[in-house]
């Protein structure tokens, strides 16, 4: 996929990694998540996310999991990869390596060890956009990476480097910010929202073109947006509504991947919940409480066993 054929918009999930009891990565479990995806008409599937918790996947780990989801996946939807990294060479390599395996898309989080001042961080994505072909979508997700992208940056970007054009906005009050990403890069730049979806309905108001939420509830989001986008605000809100307190659950610090996998878990999509230090896996409480958020609705997660 060119850039100018690129045309990304719809519900792009964050694939968890799904491990064994003892910490590996469970193929079954991946080939079955990706399943769950296409099953739920999904738009693309994106991985090596922080909902992937991409930060403790090993190098031969990446390789093996992007296989998996490129040889599951076919070409049916496109796949965004994350390829951002503490330091500007690290990034480059990673995004040559993702557009081999398979990306039609790239998410970029700016570096997130020592903080970028605003020269570095513009030298840093140029360097990405030009060593690869594929779009370029940037990441500005301070809540996780603790960087926050500022809005006459992103525009001076899309500006200078043509594949530079989507932003995953995860900094609230995300709507604000989709609103002048918008509004300042006079169109360049493409929004999705993130957040798992925290403000999806308000994001689609304010013209975002698609969520980019974890993976549990993907045929929600799809109905939601399908919703929107048919003309249908009222249904589309009221269903976003009424998953509210269960999206929300799934932003808890420290036990949100850990949330996502046992609703995972629980439908029978993957085999384990666990989660790689430095997550924490949930207690008991926690558990029911997310249970809870469900009960009296149907997501397909909870439908999934066969």
């Amino acid at each position: 996929m060119s850039t100018n054929q690129a045309s990304l918009k719809g519900v792009y999930p964050i694939l968890a990694t799904p491990f064994t009891e003892t910490g590996e990565v469970d193929e079954q479990s991946l080939r079955e998540l990706v399943r769950f995806q296409l099953a739920a008409k999904v738009d693309g599937i994106a991985l090596f996310g922080n909902a992937s918790e991409m930060y403790t996947l090993l190098e031969r780990e990446r390789e093996l999991i992007a296989g998996i989801v490129v040889d599951e996946v076919k070409g049916r939807v496109p796949l965004v990869f994350g390829s951002g990294h503490t330091g500007l060479e690290g990034a480059v390599q990673l995004s040559k390596w993702a557009q081999k395996a398979g990306a039609d898309a790239l998410m970029v989080l700016p570096p997130y060890m020592v903080k970028p001042d605003g020269k570095r961080m513009i030298e840093y994505f140029g360097a990405i956009a030009k060593a690869v072909d594929v779009p370029i979508m940037l990441q500005d997700a301070p809540i996780a990476s603790g960087v926050s992208i500022p809005v006459p940056a992103m525009a001076k970007l899309a500006k200078e480097y043509e594949n530079i054009a989507y932003v995953k906005v995860e900094a609230p009050p995300t709507t604000v910010k989709i609103t002048e990403v918008i509004e300042q890069s006079e169109g360049r730049l493409t929004v999705f929202g993130g957040l798992n979806g925290m403000y999806y309905y308000e994001e689609l108001c304010r013209g975002a073109v698609g969520t980019m939420p974890a993976c549990e509830f993907p045929d929600v989001c799809v109905q939601i947006y399908q919703l929107f986008v048919s003309g249908d605000k009222d249904a589309a809100r009221a269903l976003f509504y009424r998953y509210l307190p269960f999206i929300r659950i799934g932003t808890i610090a420290g036990f949100a991947m850990a949330v996502h996998k046992e609703v995972l878990k629980a439908g029978g999509v993957i085999r384990s919940a666990y989660v790689r230090n430095p997550n924490a896996p949930i207690d008991d409480i926690l558990r029911s409480e997310a249970f809870e958020t469900l009960k009296g609705l149907d997501p397909l997660v909870l439908n999934w066993k066969r």
